[in-house]
């Protein structure tokens, strides 16, 4: 069972919230094995072609598969309190709706209509830049990121990273340890400190590192549209 009051603690304090063993390894190469099947999916992205990295991802098309839909629904709810929260203290008026079928609805409204969630595959040598998933004016400030493969087993490198800038300051780099089935919930572009004189915002990116060897897939759960 998810403890998401730690969730939130641990969002509030780093921008990022380990879930252990969200998926069973069963679920996690039921997953990975969509990859091929090109049916699923609305476009291919070849990252060295864009200078994005190496490797490459796939957005799935709607519908989406029912576990990743149920996945995005139940976690958006357990979020939306906390973007809201976010919101109110960076100063930002957009407040998110209980349900996700609202949100998303906004952002068709919006043009966001293109379906987000993604399939990444990464071979030997391949990495993924640091970047934020934004997509258009309607943003959800967090997201879900699912590693699908066993580090030590499958793959050695690539491990998820992150950084953190704050103003007037260095970035702080961050490695998050997802082992199989564990997700991450990251911040997607700032996120609220508290600071001595008032809250100010900081900006995240994140990425993978090098993958030395074997192959690595990943989920990843965005919960607003692209245009």
């Amino acid at each position: 069972m998810i403890d998401w009051g730690q969730v939130a603690l641990d969002l509030d304090a780093e921008g990022s919230a380990l879930i252990e063993r969200l998926l069973t390894r069963e679920e996690c190469e039921s997953l990975s094995a969509l990859y091929p099947l090109d049916p699923l999916f609305r476009s291919r992205v070849v990252m060295e072609r864009h200078g994005f990295g190496r490797g490459e991802y796939k957005y799935f098309d709607y519908p989406l598969p029912e576990r990743l839909a149920g996945l995005r629904e139940a976690v958006y709810a357990q979020l939306a309190p906390i973007a809201n929260r976010w919101n109110q203290a960076m100063g930002v008026e957009v407040r998110y709706p209980p349900r996700h079928a609202d949100f998303i609805a906004r952002c068709h409204a919006a043009g966001q209509t293109r379906p987000t969630p993604l399939l990444l595959q990464y071979g030997a040598g391949d990495y993924n830049c640091l970047h934020q998933d934004l997509y258009g004016e309607h943003v959800f400030p967090l997201q879900l990121v699912i590693l699908l493969s066993e580090p030590g087993r499958d793959f050695e490198g690539g491990e998820f990273v992150m950084t953190e800038q704050r103003p007037r300051m260095q970035s702080r780099p961050m490695v998050l340890p997802l082992r199989q089935g564990d997700a991450a919930v990251i911040a997607v572009h700032h996120r609220p400190v508290q600071g001595t004189r008032g809250v100010y915002r900081v900006n995240l990116r994140h990425g993978v590192s090098r993958v030395r060897s074997g192959h690595r897939h990943t989920a990843g759960i965005i919960f607003h549209d692209a245009t």
